[in-house]
Parts: C-alpha cells; structure tokens; sequence
C-alpha cells in the first residue's frame, strides 16, 4: 500500500498522486542496488539512534576540526571557530525556512501562521547556506577579521559537510528521486522506516549523487590550491566552490520528485541557479577590486618618498 501523499494539513511532497505510483509499481523491476538494513542503532540499551544521525554528527565534528586546523595555518584564531558557526545558526535556519516555504508556496500563502511551526515542514538546503553564509560573514567582522579570510579557510569545511551530509542520506533512505530501471536505481525495503515515499520504489539516488558531485568540486579545487591558485585569501574560493555545488545541485534537481516550476527546473533547482548567479557576480567582483588600486598612491609608479637619497635598499 502507498500513503497518501498529503494531507489538507500538510504541504504536498513527493510524486503527483497515487495513480502514479501504482502505475510505476506495475511497470518498474527490481532495483539493481537494494539496501535492507535496520537504519535505528541500539545504543545503551533502550537508546535508539539512527545511523544517518551517528554519521551526521561525525562529518560534523570533522568539519569544525577541519576548519579549525586551516584557522590556525591561515593565521586566525582558531577559537574563534566555535562562535563563527553559532554565528551561523540562525541564519541557517531563517534561510532554510524561507527556502522551505517558496518550495511550498501555494500552502503557505493559505497558511503563513504555521510557517513559524517547527514541527511542521522542514528547511530548504540551498537558502540555508546562504543564511548561515551571511550570518557567519557578519560575526566574522564583528571578531575583527576579514570576512574574505574566514571564507576562504571555511571552503573545504562546508563543501565536506555538505557532500559527505548528503552520503548520509542514504543510511536513512531519504532524499530518492524518480523512480527509473537504469543499473544505478537503489531501493530501500524492510519495516524502516525509511524517508523517502514509496522506499521500495527503485529510484535514482539523487542524494548520493549530489554528494558525490560535491565532493568532486572540493577535490578538483583541492588540487585547484596545491598548485597555487587562489594564493590570496579574499573569499574567491569559497565563492567558486559555492558556486559549483549550486550547479551541481541545479543539475541533480532534475532527478527530484518535485513539480517542475519553470525552464525544466522545479523550485529548489531554481533557488540553486540564483545561488550560482550571486556566487558568480561575487566572484567578478571580487577580481575587479583586487586588480584595481585603492588609491593614487597605491597605483604603480606613483608611490612618494619625503626623502629619495634616503630610501632603503630593497
């Protein structure tokens, strides 16, 4: 039996409607990659947790020792690493609820009160970092620091949680997109539960592949650093990296479950794309000012001295 997909209670996600999903019952085989396991750890006893959440909060933990160590080789505090992602928090949240509720517009706008209700919905992935991204920018300056510096140390820790976020995913079956017959088509079956509708529908594992793709960017631009680009640290690299997750994800939303809003794309797609647009316009202008003096003074040629005989010896 399929669940009703939604409620008058509830904004509408997954597939279109039950029809659907028992015509694709009838036609689709049987996943090539079927993964039957129990997604709950039992931890002390009656303590339950899921794995998903286990490996979360260990990529998590990653992530900030990460950051700390390039804090430190970047010549920032590195205790200032804490207060930064407190920073980022809120923003992250706001973000991502608003990203949320443009997913589900038509509900919300019948029903903006319960935008505020925690317990209902959840939060847009895409918005989140951008949230998160201006809070943390914002705490940064209050420490005293440059923002570009924090962002540039900040790059490989968030495109880490990010994508390797994303493969975790898959230990709690969230996150399938359309059902599909190709070899890469995974299923979840057994009592779960499980986060996707319809678990044992094979699917393409558009988690698992926007994970992959991310972490794809942060090798490319790993290597990008090793052979000395992006040497000066004004937030050009985060930027980029940013930039390409967002195209990343844009691309992998065509695999989504989601209504298509416009230009192929559903909604979340399209909040990628923007993402991408401001990361590119950021970036451009991050070049121009960098090529451009800030003065008269500090432009070639120009620079005084009160006394030339004695000028030291460079």
């Amino acid at each position: 039996q399929v669940p009703a997909l939604a409620t008058v209670d509830q904004p509408t996600v997954g597939l279109a409607d039950r029809a659907r999903f028992d015509t694709l019952h009838r036609t689709v085989p049987i996943a090539f990659v079927t993964f039957e396991f129990d997604p709950f750890a039992h931890v002390f006893g009656d303590l339950v947790v899921r794995w998903g959440t286990i490996a979360l909060v260990a990529v998590l933990i990653a992530a900030l020792v990460l950051a700390g160590i390039q804090a430190r080789g970047a010549g920032l505090q590195w205790g200032d690493v804490p207060f930064i992602v407190v920073g980022v928090v809120p923003g992250a949240i706001v973000g991502g609820r608003f990203g949320y509720a443009l997913l589900h517009l038509d509900y919300y706008a019948r029903r903006p009160d319960l935008l505020l209700d925690p317990s209902l919905g959840g939060l847009e992935l895409g918005l989140g970092v951008v949230g998160g991204v201006l809070t943390g920018v914002y705490l940064a300056r209050l420490l005293g620091t440059a923002a570009g510096r924090w962002l540039h140390v900040a790059t490989a820790p968030v495109l880490l949680s990010l994508g390797v976020g994303k493969l975790t995913l898959v230990l709690t079956g969230s996150g399938q997109g359309v059902p599909s017959d190709a070899v890469w088509a995974t299923a979840y079956v057994g009592p779960g539960p499980w986060g996707s509708l319809a678990p044992a529908l094979p699917s393409i594992p558009s988690q698992a592949f926007e994970g992959i793709a991310i972490l794809l960017v942060l090798v490319g631009l790993t290597v990008a650093v090793g052979l000395g680009a992006f040497g000066r640290r004004d937030g050009r690299l985060f930027f980029v990296g940013i930039g390409l997750w967002a195209l990343a994800r844009a691309a992998v939303s065509t695999t989504w479950r989601d209504p298509i809003v416009a230009a192929g794309l559903q909604a979340g797609g399209l909040i990628a794309l923007g993402i991408a647009a401001g990361c590119l316009a950021l970036l451009v202008y991050l070049t121009v000012r960098r090529r451009r003096p800030t003065s008269a003074s500090d432009a070639p040629g120009e620079v005084s001295w009160p006394d030339q005989m004695a000028r030291p010896r460079f």
